[in-house]
C-alpha cells in the first residue's frame, strides 16, 4: 500500500498533468506573476496544510473529531465572505444558520471528546487555525477564479495542483516507506482516478460559479454520503441521536447549497427587472 504522502504526491502529480494537457489543448493562458503564486498558494493551503496538520494531530485528535473540527469550515466561511469577496454574490445571513445547524447534526453524530491534555488542548487551537485558514483559502480562490474572467481555471487548477504535488511528494520523501508492488496499489490507483480526480477536476470548475460559502460545504456533504453509506451498510436501524443528526445534517447542507444568494445590494435572488426612468411617458387618455 502507498503511504498518504506518495499516494497524495501520485495522485496531484496526474491531476496536474491532466489539467495541463487539457489547458494546452484548449490553449488556455496560463496564470503568471502574482497570479501563479496566488494558484500555488491555493493547493497547498487547501490540500497540503490540511493533510499536514491532520497528520500531525491525530495522536491527540481522533479522526472523527477532526471531521467535527473541519466541518466548522463553511460557518467561518460564510462569516467572512462578505470581507474577502469584493461584492461577489454571496448567501446572507439565513446561511450561517444552515451552516450551524449541519455542525449540530455533525456533533450528534460525531460527538466531540473534551482535550485531556495541555498537549490536546494545543492541537484542538491548530485544528480551529487551520479551519479559519480554509475557510480564507477558499474565498481567495472563489475570487481569483472570478478575476480570471475570459480564462479557464484548468491552468489554475494545473498549477494549484503541481504545487501541491512538489509539498507531498517532499513529505513522502522524509517520512519512512516500505516498498510497493502494482497488485497492491491497483486498488488506490483506481480510485484515484475514478472518485479523486474527476472531483478535483468538479472543484476547479466550480469555483467561478458558486459562492465561497457553497464551496465550503463540501465539508459537510462528504460525510454526510459517508454516514448514508455506512448505515446502507448495516442491517441495524441507527439510533435516534445519529437519526436526528443526519436530518440535521442534510438539511443545513442543503439550505446551505440551495439557498438564493444575495445581490450586491443585499436583496435576495439572481435576477432584477429595471425599468429605465427616461421612457417617454404616454399622455394619459380621457376616458
Amino acid at each position: 500500500m502507498l503511504s498518504t504522502a506518495r499516494g497524495q504526491a501520485a495522485l496531484f502529480f496526474i491531476f496536474a498533468a491532466v489539467a495541463a494537457c487539457m489547458s494546452l489543448a484548449r490553449r488556455v493562458e496560463f496564470p503568471r506573476g502574482r497570479y501563479a503564486w496566488a494558484c500555488a498558494g491555493i493547493g497547498v493551503g487547501l490540500f497540503v496544510v490540511p493533510a499536514g496538520v491532520a497528520a500531525c494531530t491525530q495522536d491527540w485528535v481522533s479522526r472523527l473529531d477532526q471531521v467535527a473540527f473541519f466541518s466548522l469550515t463553511p460557518v467561518f466561511a460564510v462569516v467572512l465572505e462578505p470581507y474577502l469577496q469584493d461584492g461577489a454574490p454571496r448567501q446572507g445571513k439565513n446561511a450561517l444558520a444552515g451552516a450551524l445547524a449541519a455542525i449540530a447534526g455533525i456533533l450528534c453524530l460525531f460527538p466531540l471528546d473534551l482535550p485531556g491534555s495541555f498537549r490536546a488542548g494545543v492541537a484542538w487551537c491548530f485544528l480551529i487555525a487551520t479551519v479559519v485558514g480554509i475557510a480564507a483559502i477558499n474565498c481567495f480562490a472563489v475570487r481569483l477564479a472570478r478575476d480570471l474572467s475570459g480564462r479557464s481555471t484548468l491552468a489554475m487548477a494545473a498549477e494549484a495542483g503541481a504545487a501541491s504535488a512538489v509539498f507531498f511528494a517532499a513529505a513522502a520523501a522524509l517520512t519512512p516507506h516500505s516498498g510497493w508492488r502494482w497488485s497492491e496499489i491497483s486498488p488506490q490507483f483506481v480510485w484515484a482516478m475514478l472518485i479523486d480526480l474527476p472531483a478535483l477536476l468538479l472543484l476547479f470548475w466550480l469555483m467561478r460559479r458558486l459562492s465561497a460559502s457553497r464551496m465550503a460545504a463540501r465539508f459537510l456533504i462528504a460525510p454526510l454520503f459517508a454516514t448514508l453509506g455506512g448505515i446502507a451498510l448495516e442491517p441495524m436501524l441507527p439510533p435516534v441521536r445519529a437519526l436526528l443528526g443526519i436530518a440535521l445534517l442534510a438539511a443545513g447542507a442543503g439550505w446551505l447549497v440551495f439557498a438564493p444568494e444575495e445581490t450586491n445590494d443585499g436583496e435576495e435572488g439572481h435576477s432584477l427587472t429595471v425599468i429605465p426612468a427616461d421612457l417617454p411617458r404616454q399622455p394619459p387618455t380621457d376616458s
